[in-house]
């Protein structure tokens, strides 16, 4: 049987321990962010959405303006700000958009850039190229799922 210092030491030390852990967490997450490192990534097919639209209300209640930097997602929350990387073709190349409308409706695709952005990684030419996704910033007040343990992403 632990006398009463002995389990106040175990209490006391096993709270020390998570309090450091939650630190160390919330410092990765800073520096990642920090140095423009992503949460979240996903890699797929992209496309993109001009001129027709220009004029039309987005999800979020924008008017489209196909020379914004902007993008449909069918999941992450609007206003986060991703970075798109073409993966294939002209390699290197990336564009930073924030999310504002729905979409991509076609079942192979995972993001829809705006004109000026499709532009930007030198897609206009083919309409879809593959591309990797990554998070760098989400709207305040928003955690990502992996936050929650599940483990997929958005």
């Amino acid at each position: 049987m632990l006398r009463h210092t002995q389990k106040s030491f175990w209490v006391r030390s096993r709270s020390l321990l998570l309090a450091l852990v939650g630190f160390s967490v919330l410092v990765l997450i800073t520096a990642c962010l920090a140095s423009g490192q992503s949460l979240e990534e996903s890699t797929g097919m992209a496309s993109y959405y001009g001129s027709r639209f220009a004029g039309e209300t987005t999800a979020n209640g924008e008017t489209f303006d196909p020379n914004d930097m902007t993008a449909a997602h069918p999941s992450l929350p609007f206003d986060t700000v991703v970075r798109v990387i073409r993966i294939g073709g002209e390699r290197r190349r990336s564009v930073t958009v924030r999310i504002n409308d729905r979409g991509p409706f076609a079942d192979d695709r995972i993001i829809d850039l705006s004109r000026a952005a499709a532009e930007e990684i030198g897609m206009i030419d083919e309409g879809v190229v593959e591309v990797r996704v990554e998070v760098l910033e989400l709207p305040e007040g928003v955690e990502t799922a992996d936050s929650h343990g599940s483990g997929k992403g958005w």
